[in-house]
């Protein structure tokens, strides 16, 4: 077994190769990550986002406090050659939220979907600024005290019940106050178990004034754990990470982090969720969000050798689900966006390497 520093020290050099490469498709800085959809006659793009290099990121500056010193060095000079980018993916009109594609600018068009042949020429499909990009890259770079409270009004005037009510959830939430996915004034509300964790750990971590829409927030996560249906129907919890694993890793990172009392309830459901999974037979990767998770949460999952997990787990890993018809104001097309066909997986590669390297921190802590 090799020795698990030097393992490390090889996953960031792994990550650092990647990001350091500078194609037509992903300038130097980006994380390189792909769409595909097998159902679509092999399907597969790469994808020109600034999703995977923001969570990659903040992956790795979690971490880098139990790091080595040199461990450090090289967090760091990934973060900072990731965050050169960050402008280009800033809300088209220069608010400071965030879209996963590049906006248009100074003559430049919209870079939605990029890189195919057809989806970046329909308007259909350009997608609006949302709350995971924006915590994601909030969380990852240095906003001002004054873009923070400016985001925290801003989330209020989309979430629910300020101009629109969700229609996609399940009827115990359409009252909720919680956040939305995206921001838009035409688009529809969507709760998001997931995303709604990356965002109020912004929240929590810029200790921002807490308000009701915090507490609905925080009511959604922890009744869809309580009632089992981020283990049912985990695409109807989370439009973005529709597999019990992920919504499981995103609130287990959230509960850890910051013990907000709304979520103790459920601690101990967690766990035994956790293990519970382990046991159904998840793919390798899955199987390590979940240990992940279990660890931070102070449990003891089975020890996973990481070192020998296959490179085509690593390499095709798909953290990340994209609906094709979420974001759309048709309530039909809402209606169909759970069909395989019509949704994308994404993979990234570095962002894999960045969880195998949380899951040797938190194993051997």
């Amino acid at each position: 077994m090799p020795d698990k520093t030097a393992f490390i020290e090889e996953l960031l050099h792994r990550i650092s190769i990647l990001q350091s490469e500078n194609t037509p498709c992903f300038p130097a800085g980006l994380m390189p990550s792909y769409r595909s959809n097998p159902l679509l006659l092999g399907y597969h793009r790469p994808d020109t986002n600034v999703f995977f290099t923001a969570i990659t990121v903040f992956t790795l500056q979690q971490i880098r406090p139990k790091l080595l010193p040199d461990l450090q060095t090289k967090v760091d000079e990934i973060s900072q050659k990731a965050v050169q980018h960050y402008p280009d993916f800033q809300n088209k009109d220069g608010l400071k939220t965030y879209n996963f594609y590049k906006t248009p600018k100074r003559g430049r068009p919209s870079g939605h979907f990029p890189n195919g042949r057809f989806l970046h020429r329909i308007e259909h499909f350009r997608l609006p600024d949302d709350a995971d990009d924006t915590a994601m890259i909030y969380l990852t770079s240095q906003p001002s005290r004054a873009d923070l409270l400016w985001l925290k009004h801003k989330l209020t005037q989309h979430a629910n019940l300020a101009t629109r009510q969700v229609e996609d959830s399940y009827p115990e939430y359409v009252n909720l106050k919680a956040y939305s996915t995206w921001f838009g004034k035409n688009m529809p509300v969507e709760f998001d178990a997931s995303v709604l964790c990356n965002l109020l750990y912004c929240i929590f971590h810029y200790d921002l004034p807490l308000n009701e829409h915090d507490f609905d927030s925080l009511v959604f996560i922890r009744s869809v754990v309580e009632t089992g249906q981020y283990l049912r129907e985990p695409f109807r919890c989370s439009h973005s990470y529709p597999r019990a694993a992920l919504i499981l890793y995103h609130i287990a990172g959230l509960l850890a982090a910051f013990r907000p009392d709304a979520l103790e309830p459920i601690r101990a459901q967690l766990i035994r969720d956790g293990f519970q999974l382990l046991e159904s037979g998840l793919p390798v990767m899955d199987q390590l969000i979940v240990s992940t998770s279990l660890l931070q949460l102070g449990a003891k999952p089975p020890r996973i050798d990481a070192e020998r997990i296959p490179e085509n787990e690593i390499r095709d890993y798909s953290f990340f689900i994209a609906g094709m018809l979420t974001a759309s104001q048709n309530p039909l097309l809402n209606r169909m966006a759970q069909s395989r066909l019509v949704r994308m997986d994404w993979t990234c590669e570095a962002h894999s390497l960045a969880l195998v390297i949380e899951y040797l921190v938190n194993r051997d802590r």
